[in-house]
């Protein structure tokens, strides 16, 4: 989990999800937004965020994202009960949500959070709409990364 790592545009990393572009062919990315009560703005600030498990899923023509884990602050949450792997509401605009709905339903696609990023004071997820790997393609990607570190190896002692 990087936390406080700057981007160009302003925003800052809250968390990444490195899993998902191993087990994903991830096609395309889409930035959407969260419904967020207070004490998960304050834990997502604290960096306590994790989204390794987590999917998106459409119900009722919304999507949610299931299987993410905020852990509350101690310091945050007095008067409540915080639930830390609830339900979220992803916030898309129409003509995105009924495009996403059609790959996903049609095309085998699944959708996939990879990272979540601070953007003007707002909490974003990033989703990507992807297909599953086979074993096969995961030990090709793997052998094509060895040998990109390996000629990087050989480049920088020759």
């Amino acid at each position: 989990m990087s936390k406080g790592k700057k981007k160009t545009d302003g925003s800052s990393t809250i968390a990444l999800n490195r899993k998902a572009g191993h087990d994903y062919h991830i096609e395309q990315r889409i930035e959407a937004g969260l419904a967020l009560e207070g004490w998960e703005v304050k834990s997502l600030r604290a960096g306590r965020l994790q989204i390794k498990e987590a999917y998106v899923k459409i119900l009722h023509a919304e999507a949610f994202l299931i299987g993410s884990h905020i852990s509350p602050l101690p310091t945050a949450s007095t008067h409540i009960s915080p639930d830390p792997t609830r339900t979220r509401k992803l916030l898309l605009k129409r003509s995105e949500l009924n495009r996403l709905i059609g790959q996903t339903e049609r095309a085998g696609y699944t959708l996939v959070p990879t990272a979540m990023y601070w953007k003007r004071g707002r909490a974003k997820l990033e989703i990507g709409l992807a297909k599953g790997k086979k074993l096969h393609d995961k030990r090709a990607s793997e052998k094509d990364k060895d040998w990109q570190r390996e000629k990087e190896r050989l480049f920088k002692s020759g």
